[in-house]
């Protein structure tokens, strides 16, 4: 089955240089950077011989975040150590840069394909001394040829839900010798924990999700819009895919009812879709406004429709009522749910749909703590508002300390891990 795997993407490298090309047109890649998935000669080789290199993979937003903490722990308290990061996507690339700009031992590329020969040539050219994977960034050829070349591998924040374990298991023979590779498995939660098992992987632990562990100084964060954020009654849409826009927008007239001046701030998970979602404002003849980045918020504007990546906390920390997307679409169920920790941790009451499964384990400890709240529609998310506008919703600091604590304790459980697999793979 790998082997078939090798030949068939192999082959089908042609075509996917022309869908990362047609992905670079619609610019949902970096305009430039984009040959570094598919070209040897732009991998851009920066590695220093007297250091170890350690590369981390993680793919997007969501997953480059959780691991900062962890990069940031081994950086301060070894000083011969090199640190290489990946991920995939567009937005991820752009926070990557802001977060490692000061850094001259971290360094940030976008994965090559999982082509054989692009694969090979990247280890054999940045040859990292461990590779970590986080969540279910599960890459045949990667990890078969970093077991050719010797290189201990782990897999952090593991994720795999039922629906992904039933596909593996079509090819168990094939799931075991991959799974089996890793020397060290870390479970996000426990379900993935029981799959490990399943596939007879050892050395799998589970300590809570990282993305627990991000941390935030509410006093670095700043917004130029904080005069208007100030001043006015609004809410956040923040993650919001296609479909979602509409729900929300049914929210805000409904809110209209009560409350005339109510702004709607819409975030939507991928910022390509902006114009699309202006237009469908201006369907409903509601006055909005493409926010881009270090823009101020127009006077009469409904509906503020964010343009930018990486700047949700600056207001989080403003609003309290947040309604995390990804969560009403039926038919993404399987595949549901967008990260509600940092709204958590800024302090706001957290509104979502029914399908969070990326997130159940998540969601169930803040549905504890009283952070979040399933709602079924948009008359009932409109109703929840009114009633937090009414009663000027207080965050509960004993809450939040435990959400920190909870990270906390799971950053250590989860450095204890890494150290332990770092001084046994590392000579």
């Amino acid at each position: 089955m790998i082997l078939a795997y090798r030949i068939f993407s192999n082959l089908i490298y042609p075509l996917l240089l022309i869908f990362i090309f047609i992905r670079k047109i619609l610019k949902k890649e970096d305009s430039y950077r984009f040959k570094e998935k598919i070209f040897v000669s732009h991998f851009d080789i920066n590695r220093k011989e007297n250091k170890k290199l350690i590369w981390f993979h993680a793919a997007s937003i969501g997953e480059f975040k959780s691991i900062v903490p962890i990069i940031d722990e081994l950086n301060i308290k070894n000083d011969n150590l090199e640190f290489l990061v990946t991920t995939t996507t567009l937005s991820s690339g752009n926070i990557a840069k802001e977060q490692f700009d000061k850094y001259d031992n971290i360094h940030h590329r976008f994965l090559p394909i999982d082509v054989d020969f692009l694969i090979k040539d990247f280890l054999s050219l940045w040859r990292p001394d461990v590779i970590f994977l986080v969540d279910s960034e599960i890459w045949p050829n990667l990890i078969i040829r970093a077991k050719k070349n010797s290189i201990p591998l782990a897999l952090i924040n593991a994720r795999i839900t039922s629906k992904t374990f039933s596909r593996w298991m079509m090819f168990p023979k094939t799931a075991k010798k991959i799974f089996n590779t890793f020397s060290l498995c870390l479970a996000s939660n426990s379900e993935t924990k029981k799959f490990l098992d399943k596939l007879e992987v050892s050395n799998v632990y589970f300590n809570g999700n990282i993305k627990l562990i991000n941390k935030i100084n509410i006093n670095d964060i700043q917004n130029l819009n904080e005069k208007f954020l100030k001043k006015n009654r609004f809410w956040i849409a923040a993650s919001t895919h296609i479909d979602e826009e509409k729900f929300c927008l049914d929210t805000h007239l409904s809110l209209k009812k009560q409350h005339k001046d109510i702004i709607t701030i819409i975030a939507p998970r991928h910022i390509q879709r902006c114009h699309k979602i202006k237009s469908l404002c201006e369907a409903h003849k509601l006055e909005s406004q493409i926010l881009n980045k270090n823009e101020l918020i127009l006077e009469n504007k409904e509906i503020i429709i964010i343009n930018s990546f990486g700047i949700l906390n600056s207001y989080f920390k403003y609003v309290k009522r947040v309604f995390i997307g990804k969560s009403t679409i039926k038919k993404m169920k399987n595949d549901s749910g967008q990260n509600p920790i940092d709204a958590a941790k800024l302090g706001c009451k957290i509104y979502h749909g029914p399908y969070v499964s990326n997130f159940r384990e998540i969601y169930d400890i803040l549905k504890k703590m009283n952070i979040s709240k399933q709602i079924s529609s948009y008359k009932d998310l409109s109703d929840n508002l009114i009633i937090d506008f009414k009663n000027s919703y207080k965050e509960d600091n004993k809450i939040y300390n435990s959400i920190n604590d909870l990270g906390q304790k799971t950053l250590t459980d989860t450095m204890q891990n890494i150290n332990n697999f770092l001084s046994n793979e590392i000579k």
